[in-house]
């Protein structure tokens, strides 16, 4: 069973840096844009992180929160040919990494945690590709990132970082999604170690 040693939320820092402009403005932008890209470069890869903490002896999920309302895991698409794990160290860089180069986390990807499909220009993403799908518009990749027992993230204004419990994630796709709701079960083939 793999081990996940987690710290205490308080053993990190937080800050903000600039403001990061979310590239589609709506759903409706954002599979136009996933449309043009398709018949460009073919089916998008993205990558996403699931990144773990404890408070009060609980695993906590971190979460971006954009505009109150909608929250997603800190990762984002592959260029074309980029490497998964060195994509998903450049993501979070963006998303999570302090401005001074010095302080940029050491990130420690690990296990393979999912693959979600995307069959079509729709919201929905399965964990499998339906059979009958030839040729998926995306798929979306999430590694477990071990954190180490204290660092520095610093989020674009315009977003939060929250820290979820996983009692909150689980069965609750309503508020976040299938892909993220998912979550608890998926990692429960983790062993997690508490550390204060």
């Amino acid at each position: 069973m793999p081990i996940v040693n987690l710290y205490s939320l308080s053993h990190y820092s937080f800050g903000a840096k600039e403001t990061k402009v979310e590239k589609d403005t709506s759903v409706p932008a954002r599979f136009a844009r996933l449309r043009q890209i398709y018949e460009k470069e073919g089916m998008r890869i993205s990558v996403a992180g699931v990144l773990l903490v404890q408070e009060h002896n609980y695993p906590h999920l971190l979460l971006l929160e954009i505009g109150g309302t909608f929250n997603k895991l800190p990762g984002g698409r592959l260029k074309p040919g980029e490497n998964e794990i060195e994509g998903l160290k450049r993501k979070l860089t963006s998303k999570l990494g302090p401005r001074l180069q010095n302080l940029v986390p050491n990130w420690k990807i690990g296990e393979c945690v999912a693959r979600w499909w995307r069959p079509n220009f729709e919201k929905f993403m399965y964990p499998h590709c339906p059979a009958h799908i030839k040729k998926p518009k995306e798929c979306r990749v999430l590694y477990m990132v071990h954190l180490s027992d204290s660092g520095d993230f610093e989020v674009p204004k315009n977003l939060k970082l929250l820290a979820v419990p996983m009692f909150e994630l689980y069965d609750n796709a309503q508020r976040y999604g299938l892909v993220i709701s998912s979550i608890p079960e998926q990692i429960s083939r983790f062993e997690f170690r508490m550390n204060n």
